[in-house]
Formats: C-alpha cells, sequence, structure tokens
C-alpha cells in the first residue's frame, strides 16, 4: 500500500510506511522472519543497558495459538485471528543489582520495552509485513495462562502480518483501513518549559 502521510520534515520512508493495519492476509508466516524482527527489536536501548523486554509468541497454526488468541479482546479476535503471529511483549519491573547497586525497582522498563517494539514494528515493515500493537488483551489471565513471574509486566500483544484488502474487515472497519496522521511538531515539542497556557 502506498503511503498518504506527508511529514513536515524530511525523514526516512520506512517511518511512513510503518502503520498498525487491522486486515491481515492468513498466510503462514516462516520463522526466520519472526526472528528477524525479533533481532531487530533485542538491539533496542536500555537503561543501563538491562535489556528488560522479553517476547512470547505464537506462529499462526501452532500448539499456543488458540490460547493466545483466547487473550485478547473480542474486538480485536474480530480480526487478529487473521494474523501470521501474535507476540506479547513483556518488561522486567525490577533494575537487577551489578555488584555496585542493589536490586530495585526500574522507572523505565516500560521505556526500553517500547524501544524494542518500535524497532521490530520497523523491522516487520521492511520485510513486507505489518505490526499492530493491541491494548484490549486480558492482562491478568495472560499473566496467568502465560505463566508470567510477578515482576514481569504484561505490556502489550502484536499482531503480525501481511497487509490484505479492507473487504475481509467487518464493514464498521473498513473506512478505518488506513494509514493515520500524526499531530505537528510544534504541538508535540517545546523549546524550555512546558507551555501551561496551551494544555491543561
Amino acid at each position: 500500500m502506498m503511503t498518504t502521510r506527508t511529514p513536515d520534515h524530511p525523514i526516512a520512508p520506512i517511518f511512513l510506511d510503518r502503520w498498525s493495519p487491522r486486515a491481515f492476509s492468513p498466510e503462514p508466516i516462516p520463522p526466520r522472519d519472526l526472528f528477524t524482527m525479533l533481532e531487530a527489536a533485542r538491539w533496542a536501548p536500555s537503561a543501563y543497558n538491562v535489556q528488560p523486554w522479553r517476547f512470547l509468541y505464537s506462529i499462526r497454526g501452532d500448539a499456543h495459538w488458540q490460547q493466545y488468541l483466547s487473550l485478547l479482546d473480542t474486538f480485536n479476535v474480530g480480526w487478529a485471528r487473521h494474523a501470521s503471529a501474535l507476540v506479547f511483549v513483556l518488561s522486567d519491573t525490577v533494575m537487577p543489582g551489578n555488584g555496585r547497586r542493589e536490586p530495585k525497582r526500574s522507572r523505565t522498563n516500560s521505556f526500553d520495552a517500547g524501544a524494542a517494539w518500535a524497532q521490530l514494528a520497523l523491522q516487520a515493515t521492511s520485510l513486507g509485513y505489518q505490526a499492530h500493537a493491541m491494548g484490549g488483551i486480558d492482562f491478568a489471565r495472560s499473566q496467568t495462562d502465560l505463566a508470567v513471574p510477578d515482576h514481569y509486566r504484561i505490556e502489550i500483544a502484536v499482531a503480525i502480518g501481511k497487509p490484505a484488502d479492507p473487504s475481509v474487515l467487518p464493514e464498521p472497519l473498513r473506512a478505518r483501513e488506513r494509514p493515520s496522521q500524526r499531530l505537528p511538531v510544534q504541538e508535540i515539542a517545546f523549546a524550555g518549559a512546558f507551555p501551561q497556557q496551551a494544555f491543561p
């Protein structure tokens, strides 16, 4: 799909080509492609190089597929069931000790895991896939059913697949199946202090 996005400042095309479709083609994904995406995520930056991200995955049709789908809310199941892979992104909430400092609660685990997710998504785009992150999941049941230790936080679930024609979606979703726009830079970046007069 050709992007209809136009940046206000010059950026690499991949940032515009990456988007979050819901229409996926239910075709198998070669494991090497998924592991290339996870490899890209592995090289994300993190505070103290702690690398707090962890990934749980299921490839379409494997022994975990139906369980993973069951952890999504009903709305997301409606379209994500056509994806080629589902990935749960986790982060370790504990900053480990290193001999000079004691383990402590992390302030950057979610931020760092977000960086890893972004790199996964961009790598997916470069391979001809798209990745759509979902907050609509049963977090409590996912923690239990996927045997996630208490000190790990489930951040998001991700559907990955090759984009398909919007006609595969239910009617209400078809009109929304296009890359979204973004706020202008001047509305999100400010020199100096936060502009209190402009934002409550």
